[in-house]
């Protein structure tokens, strides 16, 4: 049997898969890209905690946790408009053996669901108690 000329045919199939080969690699990237933000955010709740527990002349207040919280996050490259603001502290302020929580919630902007039109955001939320 004589074969045809299948000349091409390598780039019909490249341009056939692409797209979807496209579409694995950035939700990788995305995914990520989700995970490398939830770390932050958990980082700068434990910032926010450890400094809610250090033995002071003055025991630092929600605000004051509260800006330990922002002031991590300000160089993170995460869109500070997305966090939510004010860090959620309970326990400010207490004593031992009391427990000091702060958790820190931030929206993530996705990328390629959003031109996909499948949705455009996920909460994430980052939580640490530590012990007076």
């Amino acid at each position: 049997m004589k074969r045809g000329n299948e000349r091409g045919a390598a780039a019909v199939e490249f341009a056939i898969l692409l797209p979807v080969l496209m579409l694995i690699l950035m939700g990788i990237v995305e995914f990520g890209m989700i995970m490398y933000s939830r770390e932050l955010i958990t980082n700068a709740s434990r910032e926010g905690a450890r400094a809610g527990i250090v033995q002071t002349a003055a025991k630092p207040t929600a605000g004051d946790i509260g800006n330990v919280v922002m002031n991590y996050l300000t160089n993170t490259g995460l869109t500070m408009a997305n966090v939510e603001s004010p860090v959620d502290v309970v326990g400010a302020g207490g004593a031992a053996p009391n427990t000091l929580t702060v958790t820190v919630r931030y929206r993530y902007d996705f990328f390629v669901p959003a031109i996909l039109g499948l949705g455009n955001s996920i909460n994430l939320a980052g939580q640490t108690v530590m012990r007076h």
